[in-house]
């Protein structure tokens, strides 16, 4: 979403993935480029590179990668819930007075102008529709990394 909400905006967009296999899914939603994180040298032909990164990621990973490739005064934003808390140095911050800084989820008038933005801009989830008694494939799909965005559980088969 982050993508299609970026582009609508105007902004060029790269999508960051450890996965390989999620290029052509990003630059059909409208990435302008694709960088994969497998490869650990990205994170230094890509230091002071962007001015914005929205971390998505629910996994543990080093943000102290992701703040160095910021820019000056680029900004961090923490939108995955991690399993454990990251440590941060504190050069990470400071060297490029860069941000660090999250969000869970918006008020109700900030929900209903995100609504009526996607509405304007024809925004839609990319969605995996399952019956219930998949849930518990489904959730070993999700720790396995093999959903394509996310779950939606047809509540007519419960």
């Amino acid at each position: 979403m982050g993508v299609k909400f970026g582009k609508a905006l105007g902004a060029e967009i790269t999508v960051l993935s450890h996965s390989p296999s999620k290029e052509s899914d990003a630059l059909g939603m409208g990435a302008d480029k694709f960088v994969s994180t497998k490869d650990e040298t990205v994170f230094k032909t890509y230091a002071n590179t962007f001015d914005l990164i929205i971390n998505t990621v629910s996994a543990d990973i080093d943000l102290n990668a992701y703040l160095g490739m910021l820019k000056l005064d680029g900004n961090l934003v923490i939108v995955g819930l991690p399993g454990k808390p990251a440590p941060i140095h504190a050069f990470s911050l400071l060297g490029q007075r860069r941000s660090l800084a999250g969000s869970m989820i918006g008020n109700i008038d900030e929900t209903q102008e995100m609504l009526n933005f996607a509405g304007r801009h024809n925004i839609v989830s990319d969605v995996e529709v399952i019956k219930a008694d998949y849930i518990n494939e489904a959730y070993e799909r999700v720790i396995n990394s093999d959903v394509k965005y996310r779950f939606v559980i047809d509540a007519s088969t419960f």
